[in-house]
């Protein structure tokens, strides 16, 4: 199963004199949007513009196979999820150096028009690391050297590969891991994160599995997992998988966006013309419709809540600043960037444009657009699908900027 490191030579490091070991302080990024799923780091003392040919690049690797798979950072070690031939593997490297440290297979390649490989990120919980292949493989492995404890398929729950493949990155709550293998026997399971055995399934949601993660939140003091599917958003227990409240959402063809929960409120968004929703959870889990518009039509690069606003890109809008609670639009901007994912960190967004692989810090003001600096990620992947763009989105951990182009992956110091 290892695959032998004589073919992950640590192919084109640059700047290795730059390269900087994580200390004990440094922040880490856990897994999919970071320690608490909300793309928004904690990280304070970070550059508030960047040169004008962008910040120091640190290294650049060429291991981390083919793929949309983001980067998830504990202990100075950067996981993610990569392809090479027929199979999927999960990977470490040095964060630092962006050395290969360890590969292993952990399935078969999902095969897909817009590129092929696994699109979900790792989540790593003290000396294991847990990530779901393409195909819809859920392996955990040791964080040492990649030696896989237990496996599962998401077919054993019924569940069938989705049509650009099992794009979640599962969840760690607790002592247990949560995914969607969806279907009829159950949309969400929970399975022992030390064993892999199922502890329940919630068969009162059989929505199929679209592309969207799981949150974890505690409304009135109700653990509950909150789950986007395609026509519903809905919360399930999390001690037993029953179903606590359900809501209709007008999703079509792909509904890919993280949930965000703040203060009892639920926002929802959708590519494809959908539209985005706030909901409260109020007293017994009764949810009350706050609004529901198609202002943000954020279709998969995310968008992210700072104080009172959300910025993300909307089909049709731009680059958007948007109420929280209101609904309403406060600035848009199409002109100066293209469609891409965000990413925020002391006070400034991190916007990434699909396209062209452009870089550019902004404000997370509601002032407007104030751009702070911009740059090209060089090289680019030769390999990448002509369907596919610059997807995974950008990543901070302990004052580094950490992107990914399928085989590529980059690292920029961004202290200040």
């Amino acid at each position: 199963m290892q695959t032998s490191m004589s073919r992950w030579v640590g192919t084109a490091v640059l700047g290795a004199s730059f390269c900087i070991q994580f200390g004990t302080g440094a922040a880490d990024w856990p897994g999919w949007r970071g320690p608490d799923r909300a793309d928004v780091s904690h990280e304070t003392g970070l550059l508030k513009s960047w040169p004008a040919d962008g910040p120091r690049q640190l290294w650049v690797s060429q291991d981390a196979g083919l793929g949309y798979s983001g980067p998830a950072i504990v202990d100075g070690k950067l996981y993610t999820l990569g392809a090479r031939d027929k199979s999927e593997l999960l990977i470490a490297v040095d964060a630092g150096s962006g050395k290969l440290l360890w590969s292993v297979e952990v399935g078969d390649l999902l095969t897909n028009g817009w590129g092929d490989g696994p699109r979900g990120t790792p989540s790593v919980d003290g000396d294991r690391v847990y990530a779901l292949t393409g195909r819809g493989t859920l392996v955990c492995a040791d964080v040492k050297d990649g030696r896989v404890v237990w496996k599962r398929a998401m077919d054993e729950f019924g569940g069938k590969v989705p049509g650009w493949g099992y794009t979640e990155s599962v969840l760690i709550d607790g002592d247990h891991v949560v995914c969607t293998p969806g279907g009829s026997k159950g949309t969400l399971i929970s399975l022992n994160k030390a064993t892999g055995e199922l502890v329940w399934q919630s068969k009162d949601l059989t929505e199929d599995a679209h592309y969207s993660s799981i949150i974890v939140a505690e409304p009135n003091g109700t653990r509950q997992y909150i789950k986007h599917t395609e026509k519903k958003v809905s919360g399930v227990s999390a001690a037993d998988g029953s179903l606590l409240w359900t809501t209709d959402f007008p999703g079509r063809t792909a509904v890919i966006p993280t949930p965000i929960f703040q203060d009892g409120y639920v926002y929802v968004t959708a590519g494809y013309g959908a539209g985005c929703k706030l909901l409260k959870i109020g007293a017994g889990n009764k949810v009350e419709e706050v609004y529901n518009n198609r202002l943000m039509k954020n279709h998969h690069g995310g968008v992210v809540l700072v104080g009172d606003h959300l910025y993300g890109y909307s089909d049709g809008v731009g680059w958007l600043c948007q109420d929280f609670k209101t609904g309403e639009e406060v600035w848009s901007e199409r002109k100066k960037l293209g469609k891409g994912a965000v990413t925020c960190a002391d006070g400034m967004l991190y916007c990434l444009d699909e396209e062209t692989g452009a870089v550019v810090l902004v404000e997370a003001s509601p002032k407007g657009w104030n751009e702070k600096g911009r740059f090209l990620l060089e090289p680019q992947s030769k390999n990448r699908s002509s369907r596919g763009k610059v997807w995974t989105h950008p990543v901070i951990s302990g004052g580094k900027l950490y992107l990914r182009d399928q085989e590529h992956l980059y690292c920029y110091d961004i202290s200040g």
